[in-house]
């Protein structure tokens, strides 16, 4: 995937592109409601799971109440019972901007994806790149990860190097790439390093003590369950949603199928979601941390702050990320 250098847009002028990102639970969106009114601003999501329909409790999805208050982007665009590529998602993502300006309004981009976060502020080209390409049994749940990596070995060893068995999505990604004939995600590394946008980009992360940040995942996870994940999930499994597929694999759906289908009880599976939703916040940091461009705030407060305490650091954050942009659009 390279950067195409060009303004996909066919303007003189950049557009600008105001993105708030960072880990899961950090509070992005409730930074992102409290500021957008006061910069004329819609948001456009990049969560890679939120674009599903039907997935909104285990997705943390914006609910009817907020949707009212500022416009959304890229939510419920999708069937969690077919494959939604992040092609498809970028090239939804552009009209939406485009969308958004033409109206005189400013886009904002709101989520943790950080592959769909880079497909958009950098126009990543992903010219050559299909969908689901002859994977055999590799989607379906029934092929564990050293298998999968294996597999990845052998078409193209210099991505297994990079890519963790453990990341399944990416090893299948890496997978489906090499077996549907365009350039290696290998060779595609290059453009990762660039960081180089069409747009006036500005971008703000939010960060907090890791501590407190895992509590959170916890509690999320936990009002998740009491709001009704389990029975969000067999309905989505009527629906046609199964273990292996993009949507299947979403960090609580995985993990709430597993327990349907009788393969371990409802704690574990609880247990494992917290476990697994805290290692991709890690990977999330990670990620984000390595783009220059993004200014980082942190939503200050003790790990063992009350809902109160945590409240006003996300306040204070989302005043001075205000300030912060307010800033940039004046220069």
């Amino acid at each position: 995937m390279v950067a195409t250098g060009s303004n996909p847009r066919n303007i003189e002028s950049p557009i600008t592109l105001i993105a708030i990102v960072g880990p899961t639970a950090v509070g992005k969106s409730v930074v992102a409601m409290s500021i957008a009114p006061e910069l004329d601003a819609e948001i456009i999501s990049v969560d890679s799971m939120q674009v599903y329909r039907g997935m909104d409790i285990g997705t943390s999805k914006p609910v009817e109440a907020e949707r009212e208050e500022v416009v959304y982007h890229l939510v419920d665009v999708a069937d969690p019972g077919r494959d939604f590529s992040v092609a498809q998602f970028k090239e939804m993502a552009d009209n939406a901007v485009r969308d958004v300006v033409a109206r005189g309004r400013r886009p904002m981009l709101v989520g943790g994806s950080g592959l769909y976060y880079r497909a958009v502020v950098d126009d990543l080209d992903f010219t050559g790149v299909r969908g689901k390409v002859g994977m055999g049994g590799a989607t379906t749940g029934d092929t564990s990860n050293r298998e999968l990596h294996a597999t990845l070995v052998r078409l193209d060893p210099e991505a297994a190097r990079e890519i963790d068995a453990s990341n399944r999505k990416r090893v299948i990604r890496a997978i489906e790439v090499a077996r549907g004939g365009g350039r290696l995600i290998s060779e595609r590394q290059d453009s990762w390093v660039e960081f180089t946008s069409p747009y006036d980009l500005i971008a703000v992360g939010l960060e907090m003590e890791r501590s407190l940040l895992y509590r959170l995942i916890d509690r999320r996870v936990d009002r998740m369950i009491t709001m009704g994940l389990v029975g969000e999930v067999r309905r989505l499994r009527r629906g046609g949603l199964k273990a292996g597929s993009t949507a299947g694999e979403a960090l609580g759906y995985r993990q709430m199928l597993r327990f349907i289908e009788g393969g371990c009880t409802l704690e574990e599976a609880t247990g494992e979601m917290k476990k697994r939703t805290r290692r991709f916040a890690r990977r999330q940091v990670t990620w984000f941390r390595k783009d220059p461009r993004i200014r980082w705030f942190t939503v200050e407060c003790h790990p063992g702050g009350t809902g109160e305490e945590i409240e006003q650091g996300l306040a204070r954050a989302a005043a001075l990320a205000l300030e912060y942009i307010a800033g940039k659009l004046e220069n």
